[in-house]
């Protein structure tokens, strides 16, 4: 056994598992549960990797870490500052820090916005969105899951035609890692339904005509009929930040 694992069994309680295992295990997973519930995926996610199994959250909302929480009270949500954020998006982590039984860790990127102006020119977002998003949030997110094996999102299918395929569990190729989506095959009606049952936080900018918040030089409000990521990099054929594929 090397120190690598034995260092995860003395942490986790299982040995760690090669590349080779993890995709194996999600390709596996993703086709037993399609017809899984949110929570039923999240609490296999839960029983599967423990402690290196993480929620990324952008803090549009808080559902995803909220049925994470119930799977696992204490679960780590990564937060991405880009120190571009809209003030009611650090606010809405800051509520969720509070009020819900999460552990959130905030990722920031190596450069601030005032050290990538100088080495880059001011307003990359502008000139370069793909470079900026790679800058401050591709390399953040890459060094943050190095301690987990397994990390979920909440990509929904509905969203855009980009994600139309998004699996409820899947490989990250380029992370080496188990991708879960466990409210991959919800609506904005479900996500709605959760929202008012459970009394989940949610960022204001929602009620104000935003329907996909990201950094706030890159976002806008929609118009009616648009899809809910119309708002993002509005006139540009750029429609992710890179995340997610």
């Amino acid at each position: 056994m090397t120190t690598i694992q034995k260092d995860r069994e003395d942490q986790d309680g299982r040995e760690g598992r090669t590349a080779e295992d993890l995709k194996r295990l999600a390709e596996q997973a993703g086709r037993d549960l399609e017809d899984a519930s949110a929570l039923e995926i999240l609490q296999w996610a839960v029983e599967t990797f423990g402690k290196t199994f993480c929620v990324t959250s952008s803090m549009e909302d808080a559902v995803v870490a909220h049925l994470a929480s119930r799977a696992q009270p204490g679960v780590d949500v990564v937060f991405l500052d880009t120190g571009y954020h809209f003030p009611e998006t650090i606010g809405t982590r800051d509520a969720v820090e509070a009020v819900m039984d999460v552990n959130v860790i905030t990722l920031t990127p190596r450069q601030t916005v005032a050290e990538q102006d100088a080495e880059y020119g001011p307003k990359l977002h502008d000139r370069d969105p793909d470079l900026c998003c790679a800058l401050r949030k591709i390399k953040p997110l890459e060094e943050g899951l190095t301690r987990y094996d397994a990390w979920a999102t909440g990509l929904r299918r509905d969203e855009s035609p980009t994600r139309a395929n998004t699996p409820v569990v899947g490989w990250d190729e380029k992370r080496q890692k188990v991708k879960i989506s466990p409210i991959a095959r919800w609506t904005q009606d479900d996500v709605d339904a959760y929202v008012a049952e459970h009394g989940v936080l949610t960022n204001p900018l929602l009620m104000d005509g935003y329907a996909s918040v990201g950094c706030a030089p890159c976002t806008r409000r929609v118009l009616e009929g648009e899809d809910a990521r119309a708002g993002r990099w509005a006139g540009r054929s750029k429609t992710e930040c890179g995340l997610h594929g």
